[in-house]
This record gives structure tokens, C-alpha cells and sequence, in this order.
């Protein structure tokens, strides 16, 4: 491996050690006596009767955790965590499920099932802390649809996340075809007092985008996600019984800003985007590269956005002469699935670099901080001006691989596949792009 290679994977795995989200809890809430203090509210615990918990996403294992060490050991409550993993020390009053991700499975279906019954036992006495990550959208589910099976949600699942559509148009839909998103855990919980605590994949301000916002308001409406399913051509992919459902007109709104159920609701960020920026940025100024971060290509397509990030890093490096130079990038980008290979958008990405980096002091590291990419075993992949010719020898061309969707094959045979298994946390993609004077 090429020196520029390893650092960037070094600078990888130190930002993902930074964010310990334990740690972050305590250092982000106050408990002083029995009064949780948040950045804009003071809730008195000691008013609870009973106190429940829903953990939800790719970090939601270690957000329980942080939880439980947070709160003194008197304060006793019961929940439901839905996770892609088993935990490794299981929580007591706590139901697991090993639900599914990318694409729901019979847990995922069960847990929602589960926070629903769960939150039926609330009243004006209860505190819900939702504890919500990255992946939510699809490790609970349960359609709105009455008439739809786990293999309906699965095919409507599948049919969104290939269409090419940006992840705030998916969202949308996922909020208006769900009974556990868009709000409408917070309608369940209505007279409890609700507590979101967020490790977050999305935007700033778009915090309904985060597990599909299922506590809170969707700014999104019926017209929106209608014009997004004929747009992208869905109805000709979704199950009939959901197109049947969608033709007669039963799709219900979602809960607005102003429903009843949001008024004992508050929602904190713990970890999100300046945190992710902080981290990467302080582990590659520690290896002597003067770095910018930038997060203007969030949701582009991955070509335009290595087209857009490489100039930018060239930029930088002009405005630094005889200088290593990092430039830190973060976002989802759009990667439509145009074959049946392995992979996702991280390697992706990566792969549209390799021609246009061959034979220059560049390299690029694209990864998810959960640790997966796409239906890879891989969190993505590192390529440098060499990988070109490596590949060549080898009989690989990343054109090829790019339309198959199998740069995990691609990287994977050149050693250059990032393996780091769940890392446990899900805030957002990083992408560092390193150039030597």
C-alpha cells in the first residue's frame, strides 16, 4: 500500500474513533437532580411514572448504551432497539431485533410492531426517549398499506432506492407509506413527553430526513410524493398492491407543524456534520496536510461530484504551493444502480476518480462511517495514481465496473476494498482527497 493510501485510511479510523457516542452523551446532557437539561428545555424526570426507550438505526446499540451509563441506575425503563446487529451485552428491559438494512426484513416489520404496541402504554406520566440514526428508514417499517406483505414493502423498498431518485425524494415517499415515519411515533406517544436524541446522516434542518422523521413534523405533502412516483416511473415497479392503493386515493397525510402531539416533543442533535468535519479535519492536520472541508456536492451524482471535488482540492493545492494539501468532504451522493454487481455510492465514487487521478500525487477515500457501502461487505474504498495502471494489469477497467455497479469488485481485487465491519455509529459518507506538492 502507498503511503498516501494508509494515511488516508488512518485519518479515516481516527475520525470514526472520535466520535465515541457514550462519551458525546455525557458530554452533551446534563442531569442536575432529576431535572434532564437539554439545549432548550428542563424536563423533571421525577414527574415520570414510566420511562421507555426506542432506538432506532445503525447507532442505536451504542446510543442505549450511552443511555443506560447516562442515567442513574434507579431510573428504570423498558423499550424496543432495532438495529442491522445483535448487541453485544444485552440491556435488561430491553427487546432486541436484528433488523434489516438496506432492504427490510421480518424484524424490521416485527420492531415496528413492537414500538407500536410499546407506545400505546404511554400517558401524560411517560417519557419516551427515541433515540434515532442513520438507517432507520429501513431497520423499521410497517406499510400504511393493511394489504401488504413483508415481500410487497421489500419490492417497494428495492423499487426506491434503484430509482435514481435523491434521498430526500425516497424519504418523502417512505414518510407517506409508513405507519411508523413522517411523525407518526409521536402520534402514537402523543400525551407522553418525547425526547428525540439524534446522531444524524442528514442535513442540518432536515432533521425529518433522519429515519424517515418519525417524531417529527414532515414538510413534505401527497402532492410531493405523488409528483416524486411518477417521476421516477415507480408505479411500473411498485407491487400491484400498492399501485392498487395508490389509485384509489387512500394515501393519508402526514402530521404537520402544529399537531397536538408535537407539543411535549424535543428533539437534540449528539453527533452530526461539524462533529464528523472536526474530527476528520484535526486526524489529517495531525499528519501534516493543510486541509479545507467543503460539503457542497451533498446529494450530487457521484461523477459530477469527483469531477467538482478533485478541481476544488487542485485549487486548493495552488493556493498552498509546496504544501500537502486534504481536502475533507461529507455527504450522500446519488449512485443509480445500472447493473448487478457489488458495491455502493463510496466505491463508487472512488471508481469515477481512478482516471482522472492515474499518474498524480492524489488519493481518494470514500467511505460510510457505518461501515457498509451499498450491498458490499466494504465501508468503500481507497484508489491513488497508481491504481489505474494496477488495475490495467490485472485486466480491470473501471469504466466496465462503473456500469456493472461492482466497484466492490473492482477495489476488492486490487486490495483496495475498506473493510471495517458496523462500526456502530452513522453519521455521514467522508470522502478525504489527499495531494502531495
Amino acid at each position: 500500500m502507498t503511503h498516501g493510501k494508509q494515511l488516508a485510511q488512518e485519518i479515516f479510523r481516527d475520525t470514526l474513533a472520535a466520535l465515541d457516542i457514550p462519551r458525546v452523551m455525557e458530554l452533551k446532557l446534563t442531569l442536575a437532580g432529576s431535572k434532564l437539561i437539554l439545549d432548550d428545555v428542563s424536563i423533571d424526570l421525577s414527574y415520570c411514572s414510566s420511562m421507555f426507550v426506542v432506538a432506532i438505526g445503525k447507532a442505536a446499540h451504542a446510543m442505549a448504551a450511552g443511555l443506560r451509563s447516562f442515567l442513574p441506575d434507579s431510573y428504570k425503563f423498558k423499550g424496543v432497539v432495532a438495529a442491522p446487529t445483535k448487541p453485544s451485552t444485552p440491556i435488561p428491559g430491553l427487546a432486541y431485533f436484528a433488523a434489516g438494512h438496506p432492504n427490510p426484513n421480518e424484524d424490521s416489520w416485527r420492531s415496528a410492531e413492537a414500538i407500536l404496541a410499546l407506545l400505546r402504554g404511554t400517558d401524560e406520566r411517560s417519557v419516551v426517549f427515541f433515540l434515532l440514526s442513520g438507517g432507520g428508514s429501513a431497520l423499521t417499517e410497517l406499510p400504511i398499506v393493511p394489504e401488504m406483505r413483508l415481500e410487497d414493502l421489500q419490492a417497494a423498498n428495492h423499487a426506491l432506492v434503484t430509482c435514481g431518485a435523491p434521498i430526500e425524494a425516497m424519504n418523502t415517499v417512505r414518510r407517506h407509506l409508513s405507519a411508523v415515519k413522517g411523525g407518526r411515533l409521536a402520534v402514537a406517544a402523543a400525551r407522553a413527553t418525547k425526547v428525540t436524541l439524534a446522531v444524524t446522516d442528514v442535513p442540518v434542518g432536515k432533521e425529518h430526513a433522519l429515519a424517515s422523521g418519525p417524531t417529527v413534523p414532515d414538510p413534505s405533502t401527497i402532492a410531493d410524493t405523488n409528483r416524486i412516483i411518477d417521476q421516477y416511473g415507480l408505479r411500473k415497479k411498485f407491487p400491484d398492491v400498492l399501485v392498487r392503493w395508490l389509485d384509489a386515493g387512500k394515501m393519508p397525510e402526514t402530521p404537520k407543524p402544529g399537531d397536538p402531539a408535537f407539543r411535549n416533543a424535543h428533539f437534540q442533535l449528539l453527533l452530526e456534520m461539524h462533529d464528523l468535519f472536526h474530527a476528520a479535519h484535526h486526524a489529517s492536520e495531525a499528519r501534516g496536510y493543510v486541509t479545507c472541508c467543503d460539503n457542497s456536492t451533498d446529494d450530487w451524482p457521484v461523477e459530477k461530484a469527483a469531477e467538482a471535488l478533485l478541481k476544488k482540492l487542485e485549487e486548493w493545492r495552488a493556493e498552498n504551493p509546496g504544501q500537502r494539501v486534504a481536502l475533507i468532504a461529507d455527504g450522500e451522493l446519488s449512485s443509480p444502480v445500472t447493473g448487478n454487481g457489488i458495491g455502493g455510492r463510496n466505491s463508487a465514487f472512488v471508481l469515477s476518480c481512478v482516471d482522472k487521478i492515474a499518474g498524480r500525487k492524489i488519493t481518494v477515500l470514500s467511505a460510510g462511517t457505518d461501515g457498509m457501502d451499498g450491498n458490499s461487505p466494504a465501508a468503500g474504498a481507497v484508489a491513488d495514481g497508481e491504481t489505474l495502471a494496477r488495475a490495467k494489469a490485472l485486466g480491470l477497467n473501471p469504466a466496465t465496473a462503473f456500469q456493472q455497479s461492482d466497484a466492490y469488485t473492482f477495489f476488492e481485487k486490487l486490495g483496495d476494498a475498506l473493510l471495517t465491519g458496523p462500526t456502530g455509529n452513522n453519521l455521514r459518507d467522508l470522502r478525504i482527497l489527499l495531494a502531495e506538492p
